[in-house]
Parts: C-alpha cells; structure tokens; sequence
C-alpha cells in the first residue's frame, strides 16, 4: 500500500454566510433570498478537508478568533482528519468570515479577513520541521502576503514542493512566482498575474508567465476543464466533466486539493489534472465548499471505467 502524502496547508479559515437567491441583485437594489446556511469555509480550510478527504496526512496551519465561530472550523476541520494543532487563536480577532451569494447558477464572495490577517511569517518558524517532512506545502492569498512569501522561502529551503493558488487575484513579483513549483489561476487571476484581457488566449496568457520565471501554470476554467503547460512544454487541454451542478463554491478548493493529492504522491502534472477535474466536478454536485468535497472512494467510484 502506498504512503499516505504528507500536506501542510497554509491559509485561511472562514465561517461562510451562504445565501441563496433566484438572482443577484443590481446596484442599489434589494432582493429576498431563499435560503441562509452558515458553513465553515476559507480557501486554505476548504483545500484541507479535501486533502484529507482524499486521504492525504494534512496538517492546516493559519489563525481563529477566540469564538465560537473559530470554534467550530477547528471542530469541522478535526472531524476529517487534519491536524489543527497548528491554528493559532487570537483573543483580539474575531474569526474570518466570508459572505456568499449563490444566484443562477453561480456564486460571488465577500470576505472579511479577521483572525486571518493575524496569520503572520513568525508563526511559521515553530512549524519548520513540519514544513521540512512534508512532501507539498499548499498556499493561497487569503493570509498576508509576507506570510505566503516566508512559507514559500522555507518550503524551498528544504526541498518541499510549493503549490500557489492565486486567489483571491492580486499582483505579484517575479521574485515570488519563480519560486512556486505549481501555480493555479483561474482565468480572471490569470488575466491579473499577467496584465492581459480574461479575453486573451490562455496560452498567451501563460506564456506570459513563463517569461517571468514561472515553470508550471495550470489554469481552470470552470465547466470548460484546464489548461496546463510546464516549461518547454506545449498548452494542454483537459475538458470538464457534465455533472448535475448544486454549489459550485468550493469547485475551484476542490480542483486545488485534487492536484496537490496528486502532486505529492509524486503524479505526472497531467495525471495530477485529470485527476483534479474529476474532484472538482463531482464537488460541485452537492451543498457547500466543504460540504462537497468527495472522499477517494467517491472519485474513483464516479468515475470508473471511464463512464463520465
């Protein structure tokens, strides 16, 4: 039996306020929901429970309030497995919460940093040996930036795999993208990282990367499936999956955890994104960003002998 991929995760935890609505409202304009859930959340929470749902070892390392909010992300997080015991809790942040609005078949965020913005590089330097054994460290934007940089600077200095989820979109150096093993935009952050039109073609846009360094890009586009290209590679296209959509929230979380799965057990970048479709497609088929992420059993189940 194959060793279970050690992960560290290093992000945010938020609580999500969800609402349901048959549209979004315009400028200025009120209109009644359906439905309110409160969800446990945050990118970084949300790539954990889907690592660990795969079957990864994932340690999550980030920050809470002292409140029941915090609360129950470290429960929800304990619940699948993960190691928390690297989550900081402040008495002077409330928890990070985010507001989500599902309308018409799809979702816009608001987020409220809170504890998260506590998440700072000197926390990190307890967490070093962690770091060093595992086989991918997992990052997102949800935390400061420095934060991000100085996991990165300590991933490298042990030879650890560094896997960069660009979201939400914001600029970032040449110094830091030469850097990162993995890097996973989605079309809007893509369009950011490299002043480009989200109308632009995708290789145009991932070469621009290249040329600053960046030597592995993988680029999801929603149904339409990934676009990936390594250094002195060709632009690869992998379709989508046609799935019953329920919450396409944690669909973008649930592609993230997927290929670092894959990508830690040492998979080639394009089995590692076959495989990361899949669990993107089959999170989105039910309620919630943590909600929907699928266990190994269930992908492989879905999905077997090649009938979707």
């Amino acid at each position: 039996m194959d060793q279970r991929p050690k992960v560290v995760v290093i992000g945010s935890l938020n609580m999500d306020l969800v609402v349901k609505a048959v549209r979004a409202p315009k400028r200025g304009e009120t209109v009644l929901g359906e439905e309110i859930h409160f969800v446990p959340g945050g990118k970084g929470a949300n790539q954990a429970i889907g690592l660990a749902r795969l079957g990864a070892e994932t340690t999550m390392i980030g920050a809470v309030g002292s409140d029941a909010f915090g609360e129950e992300l470290k429960k929800a997080l304990q619940a699948d497995g993960v190691s928390t015991s690297s989550i900081k809790v402040l008495d002077s942040q409330a928890t990070g919460v985010a507001s989500i609005l599902l309308a018409e078949g799809d979702n816009s965020i608001v987020v409220v940093p809170g504890a998260n913005a506590q998440c700072l590089p000197e926390d990190l330097d307890q967490y070093e040996g962690i770091i060093s054994e595992a086989d991918l460290v997992l990052l997102q934007l949800e935390i400061p930036l420095k934060t991000v940089e100085y996991a990165i600077k300590l991933a490298r200095r042990h030879g650890t795999l560094v896997m960069l989820n660009p979201a939400p979109a914001q600029s970032l150096s040449q110094d830091l993208l030469r850097q990162v093993d993995y890097l996973t935009p989605n079309r809007s952050e893509l369009a950011l990282l490299t002043e480009m039109s989200e109308e632009s073609a995708i290789d145009q846009g991932i070469q621009g990367l290249f040329e600053v360094g960046v030597s592995c890009c993988v680029t999801t586009l929603g149904a339409e499936g990934v676009a990936f290209k390594e250094s002195g590679g060709s632009l690869v296209s992998i379709s989508g999956h046609m799935v019953p959509v329920v919450d396409t929230t944690g669909a973008g979380d649930a592609f993230n955890a997927g290929l670092a799965y894959a990508l830690a057990q040492r998979k080639s970048i394009r089995e590692a994104a076959e495989f990361a479709v899949k669990v993107s497609a089959l999170a989105v088929t039910k309620f919630g960003a943590q909600g929907g992420m699928p266990s190994l059993a269930e992908v492989e189940a879905y999905f077997q002998e090649g009938s979707r």
